[in-house]
């Protein structure tokens, strides 16, 4: 038996499956939402996801092949770009449903967020920096318009033979912004794979500008983590890259 420990669940592997349970109360209603929205939208996408079912502890599914992406070129791209098309795409309402986490709701938190933001890590930064700070807050967020996986990263793409095998965690799955699931591959990925989704994907000049900002947004995450773990050494980092960003 393997444990693997990550922010919002614990994950245990026995045999083909992976057993998830919640780390924190309020990580449960979403990891549980897991078993009601996957199942209904895995047949819509063109890549594999996670079909969950529900157990005493959580949700547990049969483990995707893969390990997470670590390279990939133009067609891994495309195929990231046709699976987000597709995401995109399905119907908000019908997502809610189905267990997404509604547009007032996700609002409602990410504005709790920003706040904890601005009243804790503003202050930190230089003060010829907090208005350049407190526009990039004023900024991200105001669009919701479809469902998104809301954490597409590298770690979350499963990869075999150079081929996508899954996308998985999707616990913050939301009625969202779509330019927030562009963040990644448009400002880390290889610049092939970037080529590759914007020939499929053909993102608007907004959706670009606004991915960026979510990208300027992610150190912020790092240093709201250290502040409540007492990490000084992933502020001082995270502070350092905020203002790399802005």
């Amino acid at each position: 038996m393997t444990i693997l420990e990550g922010w919002d669940s614990e994950a245990r592997i026995e045999g083909e499956w992976i057993h998830r349970s919640p780390r924190r109360p309020e990580v449960r209603p979403r990891l549980l939402a897991e078993a009601t929205l996957l199942p209904w939208l895995a047949p819509q996408l063109p890549l594999p996801v996670p079909v969950p079912e529900l157990t005493d502890e959580g949700v547990r599914h049969v483990m995707l092949p893969g390990t997470p992406f670590e390279d990939g070129g133009t067609a891994i791209g495309r195929a990231l770009g046709a699976f987000l098309v597709a995401l995109h795409a399905v119907d908000p309402v019908e997502a809610v449903a189905h267990a997404a986490l509604d547009a007032e709701a996700a609002s409602a938190a990410k504005s709790a967020e920003l706040d904890q933001f601005r009243s804790q890590i503003v202050p930190l930064l230089p003060t010829a920096a907090r208005p350049g700070a407190n526009e990039l807050l004023d900024r991200v967020a105001l669009v919701r318009t479809s469902l998104i996986h809301c954490d597409l990263g590298p770690d979350h793409i499963l990869m075999t033979d150079g081929q996508i095998t899954g996308i998985i965690d999707w616990t913050d799955a939301v009625i969202g912004d779509p330019a927030l699931d562009l963040c990644w591959p448009l400002n880390g990925a290889p610049a092939a794979l970037r080529a590759g989704l914007i020939e499929v994907y053909q993102p608007s000049p907004d959706q670009v500008e606004r991915a960026a900002d979510w990208a300027r947004l992610s150190p912020w995450y790092g240093v709201h983590r250290g502040l409540l773990l007492d990490l000084p050494r992933d502020v001082a980092d995270g502070l350092r890259d905020i203002l790399n960003r802005l």
